[in-house]
């Protein structure tokens, strides 16, 4: 039975647009829709405030170190509107503001080291930093709040000022962590603008702007990418990855069987670098299936907001119907659904956790991102069939491995094609470890001083040894 997804809600007036609640489909509240005509006066106000924020870096560090507190001190208020406005647990939600104001107290402290040049001249060399300028954010959906914080963290500690475009879908937290941050943070410093595309194109491509960092899907990236070309503007792109988990055969599976299986299905999977592939030995296929099945059946899933919930709904529309296209063709070339694999007959965005098995190694719930609540599961025979088979993707981002002899395991991470590898566990990041994605899965680096350098360029000094 098709479930009805959105009921008629309030009108935006004529300057706004609605903000769906995913775990009903109605609209709850809206936001306004800016225009790219008023990007001029945005980036300028950025231009005006950059000079002072970049020459008194005892300030800067003092105002981070407020701002974490002031995010930390809004969570009562933050939490509960990411929650209706994204769709994820409120235990979730409130997760994602403690990374927010832990990525603030980090770059606070995030110092640009000189550096002195040896070379055997007579000359003294030293390499400084200046920041850039400007800097446009646009943040999706899925973790309004925490990549957000990765991206302006960072630009503001190097000096930089930061216009920052939340995904449309989930403005309203955004908007509100922006009033929030601008009792510790100068005007013009970070400016929160919210509207449907071409916005975010026209952010990305306006002659103000010196670097623009983005995390979103593969063609939106190279649209983004090109935008800024056309003023040759810095670029850092996350766009997404297909991870793989390989299990070896020495595995045991119910020690493991819960980590994996939130390491794919947290945020209802829409996460960039969740587990999305599962390879399993031949002989411990049907085991692994079976235990992330009795997983996927008993997982609490409802509204955010209500506290018993586990797992949330998608977040709209349109990422429920590539889910369910991606699922159905699945089923039709003969995959079948150990759990799940129907949307829920109720309001909303809500999809049954599903684990697959028996999937074409080159289906579309495979081959692709799905990013959602399901999970293929496929048998391998040797373990150079699984690797080859976990690195056969245009995605790079992340990978894992999981297994008992951990000096196994960690030759076998040393073979995947990704910018992170973890094993026994997936998705855990340092806020001091650079996060990168290899082939279509990005282009630069972000976190850790990766990241404060990412939005520096050096400046060299020579001057001779000797009057």
């Amino acid at each position: 039975m098709e479930t009805q997804l959105r009921r008629p809600g309030p009108v935006p007036r004529r300057d706004h647009f609605a903000v769906l609640d995913p775990a009903t489909g109605d609209s709850f509240d809206e936001a306004p829709d800016q225009q790219a005509k008023e990007l001029d006066a945005v980036v300028g106000r950025a231009h005006e405030a950059w000079p002072s924020w970049r020459a008194d870096p005892a300030a800067r560090t003092a105002a981070l170190l407020a701002s974490a507190d002031a995010v930390e001190a809004a969570g009562a208020d933050l939490a509960p509107l990411l929650t209706r406005e994204q769709g994820k647990p409120l235990a979730e939600s409130y997760a994602e503001i403690a990374r927010t104001a832990a990525r603030l107290r980090y770059y606070a402290t995030c110092v640009p080291e000189p550096r002195t040049i040896t070379d055997g001249r007579a000359v003294h060399s030293e390499v400084r930093w200046r920041s850039l300028g400007p800097v446009a954010a646009i943040v999706p959906w899925n973790f309004p709040l925490q990549l957000a914080s990765a991206k302006f963290a960072p630009a503001l500690a190097a000096g930089n000022t930061v216009v920052l475009k939340p995904s449309p879908f989930t403005p309203l937290a955004t908007r509100l962590l922006g009033s929030v941050l601008s009792a510790a943070l100068p005007e013009g410093v970070l400016t929160i603008v919210t509207g449907r595309e071409p916005l975010g194109a026209c952010l990305a491509s306006h002659p103000g702007i010196r670097h623009v960092t983005f995390t979103g899907s593969v063609t939106a990236g190279r649209a983004v990418a090109a935008g800024a070309a056309s003023g040759l503007a810095r670029v850092t792109l996350e766009l997404g990855g297909n991870d793989a988990a390989v299990l070896l055969d020495d595995v045991d599976v119910e020690r493991i069987a819960d980590r994996l299986f939130w390491a794919a299905f947290r945020n209802c999977g829409q996460v960039c670098m969740a587990v999305k592939r599962v390879y399993a030995p031949a002989r411990l296929h049907s085991r692994v299936v079976e235990a992330l099945a009795e997983r996927a059946k008993n997982v609490v899933v409802g509204a955010g907001l209500d506290r018993a919930t586990e797992l949330g709904p998608l977040n709209n529309a349109a990422q429920l119907a590539r889910v369910e296209r991606y699922t159905a063709t699945a089923l039709a070339d003969g995959a079948r659904a150990a759990a799940g694999g129907h949307r829920l007959d109720r309001p909303g965005y809500f999809y049954a956790p599903t684990i697959l098995t028996d999937v074409r190694p080159g289906s579309p719930v495979v081959a692709e991102e799905q990013f959602g609540p399901v999970l293929p599961v496929l048998p391998y025979g040797s373990l150079d069939e699984a690797v080859e088979a976990a690195n056969a993707t245009r995605f790079g981002l992340g990978g894992s491995v999981w297994g008992t002899d951990l000096d196994r395991a960690g030759a076998v991470a040393g073979r995947l094609e990704c910018g992170t590898a973890w094993i026994n566990h997936h998705a855990e990041l340092s806020l001091a470890q650079p996060f990168a994605g290899i082939k279509e899965s990005g282009v630069g680096v972000a976190g850790g001083p990766w990241g404060l350098y990412g939005n520096l360029r050096p400046f060299v000094v020579h001057r001779p040894r000797e009057a």
